[in-house]
Protein backbone atom coordinates (compact mmCIF):
# COMPACT_ATOMS: atom_id res chain seq x y z
CA UNK A 1 0.00 0.00 0.00
CA UNK A 2 1.95 3.26 -1.06
CA UNK A 3 2.25 5.67 1.33
CA UNK A 4 1.94 9.40 0.70
CA UNK A 5 4.89 11.72 1.91
CA UNK A 6 5.36 8.85 4.73
CA UNK A 7 1.85 8.96 6.41
CA UNK A 8 -0.82 6.63 6.41
CA UNK A 9 -3.92 7.94 5.49
CA UNK A 10 -5.57 6.76 9.24
CA UNK A 11 -2.77 9.19 10.92
CA UNK A 12 -4.31 11.73 8.68
CA UNK A 13 -7.30 11.54 10.81
CA UNK A 14 -6.50 11.07 13.97
CA UNK A 15 -7.99 13.54 16.57
CA UNK A 16 -9.18 15.37 13.90
CA UNK A 17 -12.97 15.75 16.07
CA UNK A 18 -11.94 14.84 19.59
CA UNK A 19 -9.25 13.83 21.64
CA UNK A 20 -11.60 11.52 23.60
CA UNK A 21 -9.83 8.39 23.09
CA UNK A 22 -6.17 9.54 22.27
CA UNK A 23 -3.61 7.19 23.84
CA UNK A 24 -6.71 4.28 23.88
CA UNK A 25 -6.05 1.08 21.80
CA UNK A 26 -8.51 -0.69 20.77
CA UNK A 27 -9.29 -4.15 19.16
CA UNK A 28 -12.48 -4.03 16.83
CA UNK A 29 -13.77 -7.76 16.22
CA UNK A 30 -15.52 -8.20 13.18
CA UNK A 31 -17.63 -11.19 12.41
CA UNK A 32 -19.71 -12.91 9.36
CA UNK A 33 -22.63 -10.45 9.36
CA UNK A 34 -23.32 -7.94 6.14
CA UNK A 35 -23.19 -5.06 8.75
CA UNK A 36 -19.34 -6.20 8.43
CA UNK A 37 -19.24 -3.35 5.39
CA UNK A 38 -19.61 -0.57 8.02
CA UNK A 39 -16.78 -1.55 9.71
CA UNK A 40 -14.80 1.04 7.86
CA UNK A 41 -16.43 3.79 8.65
CA UNK A 42 -16.48 2.71 12.52
CA UNK A 43 -12.74 2.10 12.75
CA UNK A 44 -11.93 5.79 10.73
CA UNK A 45 -14.86 7.81 13.11
CA UNK A 46 -12.65 5.93 16.17
CA UNK A 47 -9.73 7.39 15.38
CA UNK A 48 -10.99 10.66 14.19
CA UNK A 49 -11.53 11.04 18.15
CA UNK A 50 -7.93 9.96 18.82
CA UNK A 51 -8.29 5.91 19.21
CA UNK A 52 -5.22 3.73 17.79
CA UNK A 53 -7.83 1.04 15.95
CA UNK A 54 -6.25 -3.02 15.59
CA UNK A 55 -8.79 -5.08 13.29
CA UNK A 56 -9.62 -8.62 14.08
CA UNK A 57 -11.73 -10.51 11.28
CA UNK A 58 -13.60 -14.20 11.37
CA UNK A 59 -13.28 -16.12 8.54
CA UNK A 60 -16.67 -15.96 7.78
CA UNK A 61 -16.12 -11.89 7.84
CA UNK A 62 -13.24 -12.06 5.33
CA UNK A 63 -16.43 -13.05 2.85
CA UNK A 64 -17.74 -10.32 3.06
CA UNK A 65 -14.85 -7.92 3.49
CA UNK A 66 -11.62 -8.04 2.27
CA UNK A 67 -8.74 -7.41 5.19
CA UNK A 68 -7.09 -4.76 3.46
CA UNK A 69 -10.40 -2.71 3.56
CA UNK A 70 -9.57 -2.44 7.41
CA UNK A 71 -5.81 -2.54 7.06
CA UNK A 72 -6.72 1.03 4.80
CA UNK A 73 -8.63 1.82 7.64
CA UNK A 74 -6.53 1.70 11.00
CA UNK A 75 -3.23 1.64 8.97
CA UNK A 76 -2.15 -1.68 11.04
CA UNK A 77 -2.18 -5.21 9.62
CA UNK A 78 -5.32 -6.95 10.13
CA UNK A 79 -5.94 -10.97 11.89
CA UNK A 80 -7.60 -13.54 9.97
CA UNK A 81 -6.09 -16.26 11.44
CA UNK A 82 -4.07 -16.93 14.71
CA UNK A 83 -1.08 -18.02 14.08
CA UNK A 84 2.69 -17.96 15.96
CA UNK A 85 2.98 -14.83 17.17
CA UNK A 86 -0.19 -14.99 19.35
CA UNK A 87 -1.34 -11.38 18.34
CA UNK A 88 -4.35 -12.00 20.92
CA UNK A 89 -2.03 -12.25 23.75
CA UNK A 90 -0.17 -9.12 22.64
CA UNK A 91 -3.34 -7.10 22.70
CA UNK A 92 -6.08 -9.05 25.04
CA UNK A 93 -3.73 -11.14 27.06
CA UNK A 94 -2.40 -10.45 30.83
CA UNK A 95 -0.88 -7.16 30.12
CA UNK A 96 -1.91 -6.88 26.92
CA UNK A 97 -2.44 -3.40 25.22
CA UNK A 98 -6.24 -3.58 24.26
CA UNK A 99 -8.29 -0.81 26.43
CA UNK A 100 -11.40 -2.52 24.94
CA UNK A 101 -12.40 -5.22 22.95
CA UNK A 102 -14.86 -3.95 20.19
CA UNK A 103 -17.36 -6.81 18.43
CA UNK A 104 -19.41 -5.37 15.59
CA UNK A 105 -20.93 -6.63 14.20
CA UNK A 106 -21.31 -9.75 16.49
CA UNK A 107 -23.77 -12.72 14.84
CA UNK A 108 -26.06 -14.56 17.41
CA UNK A 109 -23.11 -17.30 16.09
CA UNK A 110 -20.29 -15.31 18.01
CA UNK A 111 -22.33 -14.49 20.96
CA UNK A 112 -23.47 -17.76 22.10
CA UNK A 113 -19.89 -19.61 21.44
CA UNK A 114 -18.75 -16.60 23.84
CA UNK A 115 -21.56 -17.26 26.11
CA UNK A 116 -20.48 -20.85 26.43
CA UNK A 117 -17.25 -20.43 26.41
CA UNK A 118 -16.23 -21.72 23.24
CA UNK A 119 -13.22 -20.43 20.97
CA UNK A 120 -12.92 -21.60 17.62
CA UNK A 121 -12.33 -18.51 15.77
CA UNK A 122 -10.02 -15.27 15.74
CA UNK A 123 -13.19 -13.01 17.28
CA UNK A 124 -13.69 -15.54 20.06
CA UNK A 125 -10.43 -16.16 20.92
CA UNK A 126 -9.78 -12.75 21.47
CA UNK A 127 -12.89 -12.48 23.25
CA UNK A 128 -11.97 -15.14 25.64
CA UNK A 129 -8.78 -13.69 26.47
CA UNK A 130 -10.07 -10.40 27.17
CA UNK A 131 -12.51 -12.32 29.71
CA UNK A 132 -9.64 -13.18 31.57
CA UNK A 133 -7.86 -10.65 31.55
CA UNK A 134 -10.37 -8.19 32.48
CA UNK A 135 -10.35 -5.96 29.27
CA UNK A 136 -13.96 -4.37 28.92
CA UNK A 137 -15.48 -5.63 25.98
CA UNK A 138 -18.37 -4.05 24.40
CA UNK A 139 -20.87 -6.35 21.48
CA UNK A 140 -23.06 -4.48 18.68
CA UNK A 141 -25.30 -7.61 17.82
CA UNK A 142 -26.33 -8.03 13.87
CA UNK A 143 -28.41 -10.64 12.48
CA UNK A 144 -31.97 -11.65 11.46
CA UNK A 145 -34.87 -10.78 14.39
CA UNK A 146 -35.73 -14.22 14.10
CA UNK A 147 -31.79 -15.30 15.27
CA UNK A 148 -31.88 -12.82 18.00
CA UNK A 149 -35.66 -14.02 19.29
CA UNK A 150 -34.31 -17.95 19.38
CA UNK A 151 -34.93 -18.70 23.36
CA UNK A 152 -31.57 -19.90 23.21
CA UNK A 153 -29.29 -16.99 21.76
CA UNK A 154 -31.64 -14.32 24.43
CA UNK A 155 -30.38 -17.29 27.43
CA UNK A 156 -26.94 -16.59 25.57
CA UNK A 157 -27.55 -12.69 25.38
CA UNK A 158 -28.57 -13.12 29.43
CA UNK A 159 -25.13 -14.64 29.87
CA UNK A 160 -22.96 -12.19 28.25
CA UNK A 161 -24.57 -9.66 30.35
CA UNK A 162 -24.30 -11.69 33.83
CA UNK A 163 -19.96 -11.41 32.02
CA UNK A 164 -20.25 -7.76 32.16
CA UNK A 165 -20.09 -7.54 28.65
CA UNK A 166 -21.81 -4.72 27.28
CA UNK A 167 -24.51 -5.48 24.73
CA UNK A 168 -25.58 -2.28 22.64
CA UNK A 169 -29.10 -3.12 21.21
CA UNK A 170 -29.62 -3.48 17.85
CA UNK A 171 -32.32 -1.46 16.01
CA UNK A 172 -35.00 -3.68 15.04
CA UNK A 173 -36.28 -2.93 10.94
CA UNK A 174 -37.44 -4.96 8.36
CA UNK A 175 -37.08 -8.51 9.92
CA UNK A 176 -33.64 -7.39 10.61
CA UNK A 177 -31.87 -6.60 14.00
CA UNK A 178 -29.51 -4.15 12.46
CA UNK A 179 -26.28 -3.51 14.29
CA UNK A 180 -26.29 0.02 16.26
CA UNK A 181 -25.18 2.91 13.80
CA UNK A 182 -21.69 3.87 14.05
CA UNK A 183 -22.03 7.14 15.99
CA UNK A 184 -24.24 5.00 18.76
CA UNK A 185 -21.53 2.33 18.87
CA UNK A 186 -18.67 5.33 19.08
CA UNK A 187 -20.59 7.22 21.80
CA UNK A 188 -20.77 4.18 23.87
CA UNK A 189 -16.60 3.65 23.35
CA UNK A 190 -15.72 6.96 24.98
CA UNK A 191 -18.56 6.48 27.50
CA UNK A 192 -16.57 3.22 28.64
CA UNK A 193 -13.03 4.27 28.22
CA UNK A 194 -13.41 7.68 29.39
CA UNK A 195 -13.02 9.67 32.92
CA UNK A 196 -15.99 8.28 34.25
CA UNK A 197 -16.83 11.17 36.76
CA UNK A 198 -20.57 11.35 35.99
CA UNK A 199 -20.48 7.93 37.31
CA UNK A 200 -24.53 7.05 38.84
CA UNK A 201 -25.27 10.85 38.71
CA UNK A 202 -28.72 11.50 37.80
CA UNK A 203 -28.66 14.37 35.28
CA UNK A 204 -31.79 16.81 33.61
CA UNK A 205 -30.98 18.70 30.94
CA UNK A 206 -33.71 20.89 29.33
CA UNK A 207 -33.00 22.61 26.10
CA UNK A 208 -34.29 24.24 23.56
CA UNK A 209 -37.00 26.71 23.28
CA UNK A 210 -40.65 27.00 23.76
CA UNK A 211 -43.00 27.91 21.23
CA UNK A 212 -46.19 30.09 22.26
CA UNK A 213 -49.29 29.12 19.88
CA UNK A 214 -50.78 32.94 18.52
CA UNK A 215 -53.16 30.54 16.36
CA UNK A 216 -53.48 27.01 15.51
CA UNK A 217 -50.67 27.91 12.46
CA UNK A 218 -48.49 30.40 13.50
CA UNK A 219 -46.38 30.67 16.97
CA UNK A 220 -44.12 33.06 18.46
CA UNK A 221 -40.48 31.56 19.35
CA UNK A 222 -36.82 32.94 19.64
CA UNK A 223 -33.81 31.93 17.74
CA UNK A 224 -32.02 29.15 19.81
CA UNK A 225 -30.91 26.10 18.24
CA UNK A 226 -30.99 23.84 21.23
CA UNK A 227 -26.91 23.17 20.36
CA UNK A 228 -25.48 23.86 23.68
CA UNK A 229 -28.29 22.06 25.47
CA UNK A 230 -27.90 18.95 23.41
CA UNK A 231 -23.57 19.27 23.77
CA UNK A 232 -24.19 19.66 27.49
CA UNK A 233 -26.27 15.61 27.23
CA UNK A 234 -23.85 14.19 24.99
CA UNK A 235 -20.93 15.39 27.53
CA UNK A 236 -22.99 14.19 30.46
CA UNK A 237 -23.54 10.98 28.98
CA UNK A 238 -20.00 10.66 27.63
CA UNK A 239 -18.73 11.14 31.05
CA UNK A 240 -20.70 8.32 32.44
CA UNK A 241 -24.11 10.26 33.86
CA UNK A 242 -27.57 8.71 33.78
CA UNK A 243 -28.89 11.39 31.40
CA UNK A 244 -32.65 12.65 30.91
CA UNK A 245 -33.13 15.66 27.80
CA UNK A 246 -36.01 17.39 27.58
CA UNK A 247 -35.79 19.41 24.44
CA UNK A 248 -38.05 22.13 22.99
CA UNK A 249 -37.80 23.64 19.34
CA UNK A 250 -34.42 22.82 18.02
CA UNK A 251 -32.26 22.78 14.83
CA UNK A 252 -29.12 21.12 16.24
CA UNK A 253 -29.69 17.00 15.59
CA UNK A 254 -29.81 15.19 18.32
CA UNK A 255 -27.86 11.92 18.20
CA UNK A 256 -29.85 8.82 17.78
CA UNK A 257 -28.33 7.34 21.28
CA UNK A 258 -29.71 10.53 23.12
CA UNK A 259 -33.37 9.77 23.77
CA UNK A 260 -35.35 12.78 24.83
CA UNK A 261 -39.07 13.87 25.88
CA UNK A 262 -40.60 16.98 23.97
CA UNK A 263 -41.95 20.23 25.54
CA UNK A 264 -43.52 22.89 23.48
CA UNK A 265 -45.05 25.79 25.58
CA UNK A 266 -43.97 27.34 28.81
CA UNK A 267 -47.01 25.83 30.41
CA UNK A 268 -45.90 22.25 29.06
CA UNK A 269 -42.66 23.35 31.04
CA UNK A 270 -43.85 24.45 34.29
CA UNK A 271 -45.69 21.38 34.89
CA UNK A 272 -42.87 19.31 33.77
CA UNK A 273 -40.67 20.91 36.33
CA UNK A 274 -42.83 20.20 38.89
CA UNK A 275 -42.09 16.81 38.44
CA UNK A 276 -38.25 16.89 38.05
CA UNK A 277 -36.05 14.73 40.04
CA UNK A 278 -32.03 14.49 39.06
CA UNK A 279 -28.94 15.34 41.42
CA UNK A 280 -27.79 18.04 38.79
CA UNK A 281 -30.19 20.50 36.55
CA UNK A 282 -28.77 22.24 33.85
CA UNK A 283 -30.97 24.23 32.22
CA UNK A 284 -29.94 25.90 29.00
CA UNK A 285 -33.86 26.25 27.67
CA UNK A 286 -34.55 29.44 26.04
CA UNK A 287 -37.94 30.19 27.75
CA UNK A 288 -40.35 32.56 26.62
CA UNK A 289 -40.95 36.14 28.47
CA UNK A 290 -44.44 36.45 26.83
CA UNK A 291 -47.02 34.61 25.35
CA UNK A 292 -49.85 35.55 23.09
CA UNK A 293 -53.66 35.18 23.87
CA UNK A 294 -54.10 32.10 21.28
CA UNK A 295 -56.63 32.76 18.75
CA UNK A 296 -58.79 29.87 17.59
CA UNK A 297 -57.99 28.43 13.87
CA UNK A 298 -56.05 30.85 12.12
CA UNK A 299 -56.41 34.53 11.74
CA UNK A 300 -56.91 35.91 8.10
CA UNK A 301 -53.89 37.36 6.67
CA UNK A 302 -56.16 39.93 4.66
CA UNK A 303 -57.58 41.31 7.56
CA UNK A 304 -54.75 44.41 7.82
CA UNK A 305 -52.50 44.81 10.71
CA UNK A 306 -52.01 42.47 13.21
CA UNK A 307 -51.51 43.59 17.03
CA UNK A 308 -50.35 40.93 19.37
CA UNK A 309 -51.27 41.29 23.79
CA UNK A 310 -48.64 39.51 25.08
CA UNK A 311 -48.87 38.62 28.77
CA UNK A 312 -45.97 37.74 30.71
CA UNK A 313 -45.34 33.84 31.46
CA UNK A 314 -44.42 32.23 34.68
CA UNK A 315 -40.76 31.67 35.67
CA UNK A 316 -39.56 28.08 35.09
CA UNK A 317 -36.28 27.87 36.36
CA UNK A 318 -36.83 28.76 40.15
CA UNK A 319 -39.20 25.58 39.79
CA UNK A 320 -36.19 23.15 39.29
CA UNK A 321 -35.09 23.90 42.54
CA UNK A 322 -36.65 21.64 44.53
CA UNK A 323 -36.17 18.89 42.10
CA UNK A 324 -32.17 19.58 41.76
CA UNK A 325 -30.65 17.61 44.56
CA UNK A 326 -26.97 18.93 43.97
CA UNK A 327 -26.63 21.67 41.74
CA UNK A 328 -28.94 23.78 39.33
CA UNK A 329 -27.55 25.53 37.05
CA UNK A 330 -29.01 28.72 34.77
CA UNK A 331 -28.37 30.62 31.85
CA UNK A 332 -28.46 33.69 30.85
CA UNK A 333 -28.47 34.91 27.40
CA UNK A 334 -27.57 38.96 26.83
CA UNK A 335 -26.41 40.87 23.81
CA UNK A 336 -24.26 43.78 23.84
CA UNK A 337 -23.52 44.27 26.97
CA UNK A 338 -20.35 45.19 29.40
CA UNK A 339 -18.92 42.35 31.49
CA UNK A 340 -20.08 44.15 34.81
CA UNK A 341 -22.96 44.19 33.03
CA UNK A 342 -23.03 40.13 32.42
CA UNK A 343 -21.92 39.91 35.85
CA UNK A 344 -24.76 41.80 37.41
CA UNK A 345 -27.25 40.35 35.82
CA UNK A 346 -26.16 36.66 36.95
CA UNK A 347 -25.57 37.12 39.88
CA UNK A 348 -29.34 38.92 39.83
CA UNK A 349 -30.51 35.33 38.55
CA UNK A 350 -28.60 33.45 41.46
CA UNK A 351 -30.45 35.37 43.78
CA UNK A 352 -33.71 34.83 41.80
CA UNK A 353 -34.15 31.59 41.18
CA UNK A 354 -31.61 30.10 43.66
CA UNK A 355 -29.07 28.40 41.02
CA UNK A 356 -25.71 27.26 42.03
CA UNK A 357 -24.08 28.28 38.82
CA UNK A 358 -24.84 31.03 35.48
CA UNK A 359 -23.68 30.72 32.60
CA UNK A 360 -23.86 33.72 30.88
CA UNK A 361 -23.12 34.96 27.31
CA UNK A 362 -23.38 37.51 24.77
CA UNK A 363 -25.07 36.43 21.91
CA UNK A 364 -23.58 38.53 19.88
CA UNK A 365 -20.29 36.12 20.46
CA UNK A 366 -22.41 33.34 19.01
CA UNK A 367 -21.98 32.28 15.94
CA UNK A 368 -22.96 28.55 14.63
CA UNK A 369 -20.88 25.76 16.40
CA UNK A 370 -18.53 28.61 18.33
CA UNK A 371 -19.51 30.66 21.87
CA UNK A 372 -18.28 32.72 24.32
CA UNK A 373 -19.17 31.94 28.23
CA UNK A 374 -18.37 32.76 31.53
CA UNK A 375 -19.61 30.71 34.02
CA UNK A 376 -20.60 31.88 37.36
CA UNK A 377 -21.03 30.63 40.95
CA UNK A 378 -22.97 31.82 44.27
CA UNK A 379 -19.76 33.75 45.48
CA UNK A 380 -19.37 35.81 41.92
CA UNK A 381 -16.04 33.98 40.75
CA UNK A 382 -16.09 33.45 36.94
CA UNK A 383 -14.28 32.09 34.01
CA UNK A 384 -14.43 32.67 30.82
CA UNK A 385 -14.30 30.43 27.43
CA UNK A 386 -14.52 31.44 23.76
CA UNK A 387 -14.58 28.50 21.45
CA UNK A 388 -16.45 25.20 19.97
CA UNK A 389 -19.76 24.44 22.14
CA UNK A 390 -18.22 20.78 22.82
CA UNK A 391 -15.69 21.85 24.25
CA UNK A 392 -17.51 24.87 25.94
CA UNK A 393 -20.12 22.06 27.31
CA UNK A 394 -16.83 20.79 29.15
CA UNK A 395 -15.83 23.61 30.79
CA UNK A 396 -19.12 23.56 32.45
CA UNK A 397 -19.49 20.37 33.61
CA UNK A 398 -15.71 20.84 35.02
CA UNK A 399 -17.07 23.77 36.45
CA UNK A 400 -20.01 21.96 38.25
CA UNK A 401 -17.76 18.78 39.24
CA UNK A 402 -14.81 20.73 40.33
CA UNK A 403 -15.79 24.78 40.91
CA UNK A 404 -15.33 27.56 39.44
CA UNK A 405 -11.26 28.40 38.86
CA UNK A 406 -11.19 32.10 38.85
Amino acid sequence: MAIVNGMHPAERLRGVKSLKLQGKTIVLGVTGSIAAIESVKLAHELIRHGADVYAVLTRSATEILHPNALQYATGHPVVTAITGSMEYLEMCGRDGKADLLLIAPCTSNTISKIAQGIDDSTVTTYAANALGSGIPIIVAPAAHESMMDNPAVAANVRRLQELRIQLLEAKREEEKAKMADVETIVAHVIRRLGPKDLVDMRVLVVAGSTVEPIDDVRVVTNRSTGGTGIELAKVAFEHGANVELWLGRHETPVPPWLPFKAFETTADLVSMAEKADADVCVVPAAVSDFTPTKKAGKIPSRDGVLSLDLQPTPKVLNRFRKGAKKALVGFKAEAGVSEADLKARAMALVKEADVDFVVANDISKVKGDTTSITIFDRKGRSETFEGSKALAAERVWRAILHGVRG
